[in-house]
């Protein structure tokens, strides 16, 4: 699973105007008409330092001054010998990010946010933004204005992406239930070879692992979840021959070459790249996704 953990959005917003000398929450201090919540990716960020922008850099710089950003400390780690496994990680990076959105909203009538991860910062974002829109947060999502996800490891083929398309999904499984009232408002963007947005279908072996990855840190109120996501490789695994397939995956021989086209994805550094990643129109991944959030302020 260390492939998958370890370095493993859109309709316009309506902004509400504010008059000169208006008492609305607005005109307070603190208050601005766009709120960012920025989640780095796996080790850009962590307990023992201050959270970086990390890859997101591009995404939150040069924002128009009516939006204030704020990004997350969390773990940011994969691995259980770094102290936190990566269920546990995400888990931080949901619960924050959702604290941090929950108490400005509270306390700024007129504002709507906006929610940006990268890799494990964009499973995070996701899966809040899913928690949102299929009505289980308490956060309207009438208040979310764009989310915008980046290497996301649970991307799924029905998601607005922008760019190239990638094939396959990510290798986490996508969300049940997508993103409901926020697919409109959410973009993806994923390198066609990057292996943590983009897990072959019949890569049955990484699907697995990024499923035990996920259930990680299991809540046992999210059991209806991982049975269908469970479900979900199970039906897939039987349409593409069953069992005997799986065990091909696992031979020595399929191993060794599973080893030799991960060194390769390492080399290429396909997930790192999104500051050149082109997404058409002559933009970047990044520089598309600032000019995506900007648009909303």
């Amino acid at each position: 699973m260390k492939r998958v953990v370890a370095a493993v959005g859109a309709s316009a917003a309506m902004m509400s105007g504010i008059m000169i000398g208006s008492t609305s929450a607005n005109a307070a201090p603190g208050c601005p008409s766009l709120y960012v919540v920025a989640i780095p990716g796996t080790w850009e960020t962590g307990h023992d330092k201050p959270p970086g922008p990390g890859m997101l850099s591009g995404v939150t710089r040069g924002l128009p001054r009516n939006t204030q950003v704020d990004y997350v400390t969390y773990a940011a780690t994969a691995f259980p010998w770094e102290g936190d496994v990566y269920g546990s990680s995400k888990k931080q990076a949901v619960n924050a990010a959702r604290g941090l959105i929950s108490d400005k909203l509270a306390a700024c009538a007129n504002t709507r946010a906006a929610l940006v991860g990268y890799s494990q910062g964009a499973d995070a974002a996701g899966d809040l933004a899913a928690e949102i829109g299929t009505g289980i947060s308490k956060i309207p999502a009438d208040r979310i204005a764009a989310v915008g996800l980046i290497s996301d490891p649970r991307r799924s083929p029905t998601d607005v992406q922008v760019g190239p398309i990638a094939p396959g999904a990510g290798g986490g499984g996508a969300r049940p239930g997508g993103f409901g009232w926020l697919s409109d408002r959410t973009r993806t963007i994923c390198a066609v070879d990057d292996l943590y947005c983009a897990t072959a279908t019949d890569d049955f072996v990484t699907r697995f692992a990024g499923f035990l990855a996920q259930s990680s840190d299991a809540n046992p109120a999210n059991l209806w979840r991982y049975q269908i996501e469970a479900g979900q490789i199970m039906t897939d695994l039987m349409a593409h021959g069953g069992v005997p397939t799986l065990q091909a995956q696992l031979s020595e021989a399929a191993n060794q070459q599973r080893a030799k086209d991960l060194e390769r994805f390492y080399r290429s550094q396909a997930h790192t790249l999104y500051g050149s990643y082109q997404v058409g129109g002559g933009k970047t991944a990044i520089t598309w996704m600032r000019d995506w959030i900007a648009s909303h302020a």
